[in-house]
């Protein structure tokens, strides 16, 4: 196997990133108790000495990132008898990720968390950083906590067989990142498009290390988001409704993200903010991988579903906007304004 390993210091935890090369399968060597879901459970099987480990194989989609399903897990670590120091390894897309995180934060307070993420979103997104939770009342991710993988192994070999609509939801967040920071790999996005999507194993590797490494960077300053680690969240309050309102697995979090994104500049373009030319460059680079730019959803619903957002503060909610790649900030926004932006 040949891998490229950064550490990362989050607060308190230090998370090792392992990028394998474009060829090489997962080779995790040991784990106490593995969950994966029904399409990832063949990874597991290859993956090296964690195959042995007792297993949990759950049902795929977002219907499994519940209160219920994170009470299945614990209460199999406890019959297993594992202790504080045995490790916990997800093997999947971002619905295990963030379900697996959030269990091993809290059986016994914290035990050791190691990630392989299988989707391009996941890889991208959902296993660094330690956001980890489930669905709750209605609400995405309403429920749970920071705490980052010691672990997370990346290996674009597993995406071969990823269907296509996973790929482009992993998409979604990739061209987000970018735009938050790597103007290079902005431009990588716009230029090697056919390839990209044709999933040229190396042309992706670059795409998904570099994607990665802009959150990585903007993480590393700010793990429980009382700053800069907010602008993760660009697209992400319209996003968040959207999936919300239509019904959880209607759109994919990458076609929501992308969907927001673009509305978040039409926000910033309305708002003075977002100058028009960026306006078109955002809204040309997710049409041109075929993102869904309209959404059919009742705008009062979207705009009461944004109140429960979690970027509402001191009674205002509040919207990342960008002047450019890299040039972003915090807006608070009236419903007024948002009424508007959603009509268009």
């Amino acid at each position: 196997m040949n891998a490229d390993k950064r550490c990362f210091t989050l607060g308190s935890f230090s998370s090792d990133v392992v990028f394998y090369d474009s060829e090489s399968p997962l080779n995790i060597p040991n784990a106490s108790l593995v969950v994966c879901d029904v399409n990832t459970e063949h990874i597991v099987e290859a993956c090296g000495g964690a195959a042995e480990a007792p297993r949990i194989v759950l049902a795929p989609g977002e219907a499994e990132k519940s209160l219920p399903v994170l009470e299945s897990i614990l209460s199999t670590a406890v019959k297993g008898g594992l202790s504080r120091g045995d490790t916990i390894l997800g093997v999947g897309g971002g619905v295990i990720t963030d379900l697996v995180g959030f269990a091993a934060s809290v059986y016994m307070r914290g035990c050791r968390l190691v990630l392989a993420p299988t989707s391009l979103l996941a890889m991208v997104d959902a296993a660094f950083g330690g956001k980890t939770g489930v669905n709750f009342a209605g609400y995405k991710n309403m429920v749970g906590t920071f705490y980052p993988a010691a672990e997370v192994h990346v290996a674009p070999s597993v995406l071969s067989s990823l269907p296509e609509v996973e790929f482009r939801s992993g998409l979604g967040e990739t061209i987000k990142n970018a735009l938050l920071g790597d103007e290079g790999l902005v431009e990588l996005l716009e230029r090697e498009r056919d390839a990209i999507e044709a999933r040229n194993p190396e042309i992706l590797g670059e795409v998904i290390r570099r994607g990665l490494l802009v959150k990585c960077r903007i993480v590393e300053q700010d793990l429980t988001e009382t700053g800069i680690r907010a602008h993760l969240n660009l697209g992400h309050t319209f996003a968040h409704a959207l999936e919300s309102v239509a019904g959880f697995g209607v759109w994919t979090h990458g076609e929501a993200v992308a969907w927001g994104t673009v509305k978040a500049a039409k926000l910033g373009e309305l708002l003075g903010v977002t100058p028009a030319s960026y306006r078109k460059r955002v809204e040309q680079l997710f049409a041109g991988y075929g993102f869904r730019l309209q959404a059919e959803a009742p705008h009062e619903r979207l705009i009461e579903a944004m109140w429960h957002d979690k970027k509402l503060k001191d009674g205002r909610l509040y919207f990342v906007l960008q002047s450019g790649v890299g040039q972003t900030q915090l807006v608070p926004v009236e419903p007024e304004t948002l009424r508007e932006v959603l009509q268009d």
